[in-house]
């Protein structure tokens, strides 16, 4: 793989956490900071922040509830009924997530906790590359996938500075690499990519960190998601999912961009198997 990319190549695997993804870590941080007369929580989720909230609010025998596109993995739905949560059908636009969570709301006395936008989860997810960076040292760069921008925003602080960190998105999502490019956080894209853990519109405050630290997004397209995606299964001997293979990808369809010596989060591994991307 170092020599595909033309760098020295060093992975945090956070499909081996607990529920398949690095969702775990911001779900947690912020469930241990609800109150205790907190008995129902509510989210909206593709597939891992939903599995990831209903395993932390398990650890407190709070109720979770989840609005899942109907378009959503089977295997990501069964994850996430797996670790306690119901499951709320909504359509494949944000603006549908939006308005069955709202209607949800008014009828339910629960918390809402959003996937991305939110302090608590976003320094949970931030652990990842803080980890990353006490394990190694001396990085040029840290890539991460981007979506709603948890995971990258909370890479930023944990870099602090002292490294670069680049995200990578897929081509047919590319709402954050159009914010960084215009200034302005942009409205999502229609939710076509494979890589489905990566449609969510880059939330406000995650933008806000992103553009701050005026972060290089780099694209990747389909086909090269899928070849990294089996290039990760043959050659590193591990699942990971679409949205983990785009920072490889990215990679590959942007060789300029990488420099010697770089940190990449392989962000989750949820998916059945490869051969349903055949």
């Amino acid at each position: 793989m170092n020599k595909l990319v033309g760098a020295d190549l060093f992975f945090k695997c956070e499909n081996f956490q607990k529920t398949g993804a690095f969702k775990a870590r911001g779900a947690v941080n912020t469930v241990l900071q609800l109150s205790s007369d907190i008995e129902s929580v509510v989210t909206h989720s593709s597939g891992n922040h939903g599995a990831a909230l209903a395993w932390a609010t398990s650890l407190r025998e709070i109720n979770s509830f989840v609005v899942v596109p109907t378009d959503a993995s089977p295997f990501k739905r069964r994850n996430m009924e797996r670790f306690g949560a119901t499951l709320i059908d909504c359509g494949q636009e944000l603006e549908s997530r939006e308005s069955v969570l709202q209607e949800f709301l008014k009828q339910h006395d629960a918390t809402f906790i959003h996937p991305y936008d939110d302090a608590r989860i976003i320094a949970g997810q931030g652990t990842a590359t803080f980890e990353l960076l006490e394990s190694e040292q001396n990085f040029d760069q840290i890539w991460v996938p981007v979506g709603g921008g948890g995971l990258a925003s909370g890479a930023i602080l944990a870099a602090n500075g002292m490294v670069e960190v680049v995200c990578a998105e897929p081509a047919l999502a590319k709402d954050a690499y159009l914010s960084m490019q215009t200034g302005y956080r942009q409205p999502p894209l229609p939710p076509v990519t494979i890589a489905d853990g990566l449609r969510s519109s880059l939330g406000e405050l995650n933008f806000s960190i992103l553009k701050a630290a005026k972060t290089r997004v780099a694209l990747a397209t389909e086909d090269s998601i899928k070849r990294a995606l089996r290039l990760v299964f043959e050659m590193m001997k591990i699942v990971v999912e679409p949205s983990a293979a785009v920072v490889i990808a990215a990679m590959l369809d942007n060789p300029s961009l990488v420099a010697k010596r770089v940190g990449a989060i392989l962000s989750g591994g949820n998916i059945p198997g490869p051969h349903q991307f055949d």
